[in-house]
């Protein structure tokens, strides 16, 4: 194994893939390196190349990451001690496309998956409980509690509540955000068959929900207010044991690769998450992108400092500008609340070795791989285009996660440094990004990208990436239902009653 690497030729520090100390010699003939660490290094820090002086700025990823605050020696660590961000408030942006050539040589493959009345596949035939107000999270709790009691649902693939706290006392945007996320969900084809339970005076009424759902198919979708009814636990499970009935004989069935919508997330990230697990998802975006897929990239603020390398990828300037305003509305979100834009990476980011915005956001939109982006969602908005799209929502891991499942991604794609339990609605296939993480939390990763920097290449990589995927989509479980990690958290904003 290397102990280090050279992103980019015109990167002005090396990456330490392992620990180093004090004394120990950096040198590659190839690449013209031959001098000593002037300090103790941890894997995925950055080790300056050369002399510096203060107010240089620092390349990585071939783009730049920030500005020295103080001079630096070749051989010591450039981390959050001695560089600044360079990014300001707000940028100017002018549409320059730049499109890549995307070669894939790897064949199509087939999933098996559940073919719904509208064309769409599921990969998954759950059946879901979906509350319009958190005041009924517990009353779905005891339905399904009855009902898994009374019916044998062995033949369906799980019966799962998605409680939140939200439905009532918001306003405005905030309440209609929290509307258009739950009817995503109702109309999500990883669901077989929905019972929607509603209070009765809560903001969420059923009967305007309904509207929002429309159209749908009334042996799928279900209804019911707790007040409206005598015994709301004995008419919830009598519609339980309907939808069971309709959904309860769905097949798998041979669908090609290309028709799955795959969210690209990261979360916990450290200094080898640009290196190892983003490319690779990178790699694995425009393979099904190629056979007519999608891949949906989030986390807004994790754009910031990358987001003129999408906007230069950008299919028509309509699509650039709505990037573009994508990427300002969140800027002025952060302004209205008062809080400061460049209020990242977090604690653990640094840990891992991040120092700046900008480091984390070009080792974050390297999971975007080279496709051109094709269209822009707001929050809140599903899926309507193949290709590379743009999702509008915060860096919060469970919020993004959630996001990216209404959007109608059928699974999510999850890269982590630092490791994480969470799962969303869907299927969330956690990446590490090392594999001294992988070793360690076995339970929690399902792939370990580690290996890139060890003793496998790229392309192997990929094809034993998109076995796993493959294995999925037609049914394995992930790690996250396994352990029955599954959540649905949305985004706030606004005032609450």
């Amino acid at each position: 194994m290397k102990s280090f690497v050279l992103i980019h030729p015109k990167d002005s520090v090396l990456i330490a893939l392992k620990d180093m100390i004090e004394g120990d010699k950096i040198k590659d003939v190839e690449l013209g390196f031959d001098f000593i660490l002037k300090e103790n290094v941890t894997r995925g820090s950055k080790i300056a190349i050369k002399d510096m002086n203060k107010f240089d700025v620092v390349f990585k990823y071939g783009y730049p990451i920030g500005q020295l605050t103080e001079n630096v020696r070749q051989g010591e660590i450039i981390h959050v001690h001695n560089i600044k961000t360079l990014l300001s408030e707000e940028g100017d942006y002018v549409y320059k496309p730049e499109f890549n050539k995307v070669n894939v040589t790897l064949p199509e493959r087939k999933i098996k998956a559940y073919t719904r009345d509208n064309g769409e596949i599921g990969i998954r035939n759950e059946l879901w409980i979906i509350p319009t107000v958190g005041c009924v999270n517990a009353t779905a709790r005891q339905i399904i509690k009855t009902f898994e009691r009374e019916v044998d649902t062995s033949v369906i693939d799980g019966v799962h509540l998605f409680s939140h706290n939200y439905g009532c006392s918001q306003l405005g945007d905030d309440h209609e955000n929290t509307r258009k996320i739950l009817a995503d969900m109702v109309n999500h084809p990883n669901a077989g068959a929905v019972l929607v339970i509603g209070l009765g005076c809560e903001n969420n009424q059923i009967d305007a929900f309904k509207e929002l759902v429309s159209p749908y198919n009334e042996s799928r979708v279900k209804f019911m207010a707790a007040q409206r009814v005598e015994d709301e636990i004995e008419q919830g499970v009598s519609l339980m044991k309907d939808l069971f009935n309709y959904m309860k004989d769905f097949k798998r069935e041979d669908h090609s690769i290309g028709k799955l919508k795959v969210g690209l997330e990261c979360g916990g990230s450290d200094g080898l998450s640009g290196i190892t697990a983003n490319p690779l998802l990178g790699q694995f975006s425009d393979y099904l992108i190629n056979y007519g897929g999608t891949s949906v990239l989030t986390e807004v603020p994790e754009m910031f400092g990358a987001e003129e390398i999408l906007f230069s990828r950008c299919d028509s300037k309509e699509v650039f500008n709505d990037a573009v305003d994508m990427i300002n509305d969140f800027k002025h979100y952060f302004v209205k609340n008062e809080q400061p834009i460049y209020e990242n990476p977090s604690p653990g980011n640094k840990q891992g070795g991040i120092s700046t915005l900008e480091d984390k956001s070009l080792g974050c939109t390297q999971k975007a791989g080279d496709s051109n982006v094709v269209d822009v969602l707001k929050y809140g908005e599903v899926l309507k285009k193949p290709g590379l799209n743009l999702l509008s929502a915060p860096g919060n891991d469970a919020v993004a996660t959630s996001a990216l499942a209404a959007a109608g991604c059928h699974l999510v794609l999850f890269t982590t440094g630092r490791g994480t339990p969470l799962g969303g609605s869907v299927p969330t296939l956690k990446i590490s990004t090392n594999s001294d993480l992988a070793n360690r939390k076995k339970h929690w990763i399902d792939f370990n990208a580690g290996s890139l920097v060890e003793d496998k290449n790229m392309d192997d990589l990929l094809i034993d990436f998109i076995d796993l995927v493959q294995d999925v989509a037609s049914g394995k479980e992930s790690k996250n239902e396994i352990n029955d990690f599954r959540e649905l958290v949305i985004f706030k904003s606004g005032v609450t009653l």
